[in-house]
């Protein structure tokens, strides 16, 4: 709870103190006497097996580990000065001659891309989830195989054609390896909302 406490917002804080107060509350410093309060008015259920295991029969792309993926890719930047339009329409024109192999990928990289791999071809080598932005991994994962997106990959960076040169699908682990972690996370989740809540009803009470 402790990492939480510097992202409320000021007034909420006040709020915390003086409830501190009326508990008769004390702590060696702020963020402890906060905590206390928290601690004292927030009850946190513990999630359920069952939500647990919803989550992660819901969640099996995001917690499959081991994916093995080579690709390359040329990427066309989205600047303030250029039409995203435009820039689309030139894409696609070069994806539709890669795909019709009236182009070659690694001199269309080397003339075109504007990632510093661009000078290698594209060649981005072995990725992994963590390495990617959620978007392009997400694509790469979609794809599943080897060869050319049939489709453009729109990321924070801009718009990618981008050629799988290996992908091997990794695999999901077993849901006793990851209950806890799941735990985790949904108790994490049920944190942060009773906090929004709490603060919410704090300030209600000042203004009533």
């Amino acid at each position: 709870m402790s990492k939480h406490i510097g992202e409320l917002p000021r007034d909420v804080l006040r709020l915390l103190r003086e409830r501190a107060g009326e508990l008769g509350l004390q702590a060696a410093d702020e963020q402890g006497l906060i905590e206390a309060v928290l601690q004292h008015d927030l009850r946190v259920p513990e999630p359920l097996e069952q939500e647990c295991r919803w989550h992660y029969d819901a969640n099996l792309d995001g917690l499959r580990r081991g994916d093995v993926v080579e690709a390359d890719h040329i990427l066309y930047a989205l600047t303030a000065a250029t039409p995203l339009d435009a820039l689309r329409a030139h894409a696609e024109r070069r994806l539709h001659e890669l795909m019709a192999g009236r182009a070659e990928f690694a001199e269309l990289a080397r003339s075109e891309s504007n990632c510093p791999s661009g000078r290698l071809g594209g060649n981005l080598g072995q990725l992994g989830r963590d390495q990617c932005v959620p978007e392009f991994w997400a694509e790469l994962l979609a794809h599943g195989a080897a060869g050319l997106l049939p489709r453009l990959v729109r990321t924070r960076f801009g718009l990618h054609i981008v050629r799988v040169q290996r992908f091997e699908p990794g695999s999901v682990p077993p849901f006793e390896a990851v209950r806890e972690d799941i735990a985790g996370r949904l108790r994490e989740r049920s944190l942060l909302r009773a906090l929004r809540l709490y603060a919410e009803d704090l300030r209600r009470q000042v203004a009533a």
